[in-house]
């Protein structure tokens, strides 16, 4: 199956998330979503928030979560530099629905001192992870 793959990166200012072969890559491009096979033509896009979703060699699907960053295609290799990307599997769940409750929270006040964007940003963040990992 080794003429269907390419090679796909996915790293995080902490830690590289993925270094493997893959035969299928899709992501949220700002534009909208786009998927990647082998011999893709060159671009580069942004992402947003959203669900990466990757189908490695063996035919085996990972999903991730991910709050930005850039995607480069170039000569069957992508790599994603991404804001965070999480596993879906690997989602602390406690801790996006504590996210989600204190973005509802600060939206619901309306106060000056907290920055609204922040907040919905911080929702939309929250809601993704929360989605994303429901599909482990």
């Amino acid at each position: 199956m080794t003429e269907k793959t390419f090679h796909l990166e996915i790293v995080t200012p902490k830690k590289v998330v993925l270094n493997s072969r893959v035969t299928s890559f899709t992501a949220p491009g700002i534009l909208g979503g786009f998927q990647v096979l082998r011999s893709h033509a060159p671009f580069l896009s942004s992402i947003g928030v959203g669900e990466v979703k990757v189908i490695d060699e063996a035919g085996q699907e990972a999903r991730f979560a991910t709050s930005g960053g850039f995607v480069e295609v170039r000569e069957n290799k992508v790599v994603m530099l991404a804001e965070t990307a999480e596993r879906a599997d690997q989602i602390d769940i406690r801790r996006a629905e504590k996210a989600r409750t204190k973005a509802q929270k600060r939206l619901a006040e309306k106060a000056v001192e907290h920055d609204l964007e922040r907040a919905k940003a911080a929702l939309q963040r929250a809601l993704n992870r929360l989605k994303v990992s429901q599909k482990r």
